[in-house]
């Protein structure tokens, strides 16, 4: 598996991210790390513009909402056959990370990631920190509390451990929560865990 990580949204790297595709096209979009926001019209139009920009750069994404397949990993895995990308957009790590458990996904990526070099696994903020092989120190910035798909779940503090450090996104950067990703530096410094720091536009790329 081939993997694009980035601070925010498509990241400063499109022409990597068109090339790695092999030809492949066809997109698999995981809108899920919003399933927690209240605004639903925002939730829509963010969507929306993510969409646009993975139309842009030529890749042709459809949705596939993990809460259709909660306790369906089968199902899940028949609708991503024959996708070259899966990409996941940001939000909230932890109801992501939550959506994943629920419907297999976490799973299966670990299947895909062994057995097909050609998918790529792309994403933005969530979707990149969701990789590493913990979550602590993002729950500095996002709310690991936070439980659209009900309180009997308990909150999932382990990565999928695809990347060997974690990653703090917008480093740096005109974003909301860049203040909130110094503390979660610290955080990493302190307990001694590798991480890479990631300013807006910049992309980690392993292949």
């Amino acid at each position: 598996m081939r993997i694009y990580l980035s601070s925010y949204r498509i990241g400063d790297e499109t022409d990597r991210l068109r090339e790695m595709t092999s030809g492949n096209v066809k997109t698999a979009f995981i809108p899920n790390a919003m399933d927690g926001y209240e605004d639903s019209e925002q939730r829509r139009m963010s969507i929306e513009q993510d969409l646009q920009e993975l139309r842009g750069v030529g890749l042709v994404p459809e949705v596939i909402d993990l809460k259709d397949y909660f306790g369906k990993a089968d199902e899940l895995r028949g609708a991503l056959q024959g996708t070259g990308v899966i990409w996941v957009r940001g939000g909230n790590t932890f109801v992501l990370r939550q959506a994943m458990r629920l419907s297999g996904l976490d799973k299966i990526l670990k299947e895909l990631w062994l057995e097909y070099s050609d998918l790529v696994y792309g994403g933005y903020s969530a979707g990149a920190c969701v990789m590493c092989p913990t979550l602590k120190g993002i729950h500095l910035a996002d709310d690991p509390d936070k439980k659209p798909y009900g309180p009997e779940h308990e909150t999932v503090w382990e990565g999928l451990g695809m990347v060997e450090y974690c990653i703090a996104p917008h480093y740096k950067s005109d974003h909301v929560e860049s203040p909130l990703i110094d503390k979660t530096i610290a955080y990493y410094i302190d307990n001694k865990i590798l991480f890479k720091a990631l300013k807006d536009g910049e992309v980690i790329i392993l292949e």
